[in-house]
């Protein structure tokens, strides 16, 4: 499809013109957009649910259990139940919950979704952020039942505080997991769509949500051109892979996998 014209009632043969009309400033945009996304939830969702799984895995009886649910709870929440939510907290009017918190401060009201690229990207991370940590925390909360114990035991008699554990066993050992969560972390940042589309069903504000897939479903769907957003897709697949392989080429996977 990638090689042909695709519009309705006609599909025609025409060669990698459709990989020439890559080379344009809106799929650049969306490109970065997709990398900036995929970066920051890493940035995020890495590093805290690991230390809230570590907290959970410390805290012992049903008060771990409970606050194990209530982190999950918003995992099981639909995105558009999220979005909207989002939409109604971040709203521009002074009466919004966000500006009025901003308003106790001195701040003044912001128009939260109408603003720059960098309000756009917090919001879009501050929504992973709800969605993810709790699962986050389940993968992270299995690798550390796979630590053995006395580990933790023998570290305690040579005097090792839990700072020395955190660092010393506990994120080393949790490597395989860590990887994990990173690689779908990867993939879902460079394949995000339903957060973008909701926050701005009609197009965001300098394009500062449009992501990869937000724009093969500009191109391929709402402009009717299946061939180049066919392309676009070819492109998203082959950029998915290259940043995953450099990542799991970094963290010494396929070596571990030879040994």
């Amino acid at each position: 499809m990638s090689f042909q014209e695709i519009v309705p009632g006609q599909v025609r043969f025409i060669g990698g013109t459709n990989y020439k009309r890559l080379l344009n400033p809106q799929f650049f945009t969306a490109v970065k957009n997709s990398l900036t996304y995929m970066f920051w939830t890493i940035v995020v969702l890495i590093p805290v649910p690991m230390i809230l799984a570590v907290l959970l895995n410390s805290i012992p009886g049903k008060k771990s259990y409970l606050l194990r649910g209530m982190l999950f709870i918003p995992a099981l929440m639909s995105v558009v139940v999220v979005g909207t939510i989002f939409r109604l907290l971040f709203a521009s009017s002074d009466m919004a919950l966000v500006n009025r918190f901003v308003g106790l401060f001195g701040g003044e009201p912001q128009a939260w979704l109408l603003a720059g690229s960098w309000k756009s990207m917090f919001l879009l991370v501050l929504i992973a952020t709800w969605r993810w940590t709790g699962i986050n925390i389940v993968y992270f909360l299995s690798g550390l039942q796979q630590i053995p114990h006395d580990l933790y035991e023998s570290a305690e008699i040579d005097g090792a505080g839990p700072v020395q554990k955190l660092f010393r066993i506990t994120i080393p050992l949790l490597k395989p997991t860590t990887v994990f969560v990173t690689a779908i972390s990867i993939f879902g940042g460079l394949a995000m769509f339903e957060e973008s589309y909701i926050l701005w069903s009609a197009g965001s504000p300098d394009n500062s949500g449009l992501t990869i897939v937000r724009y093969i479903y500009r191109r391929g769907f709402e402009a009717a051109d299946m061939g180049f957003g066919s392309a676009v897709g070819i492109a998203l697949l082959f950029l998915v892979l290259l940043v995953s392989f450099t990542f799991l080429k970094i963290t010494g996977f396929f070596k571990q996998e030879r040994v």
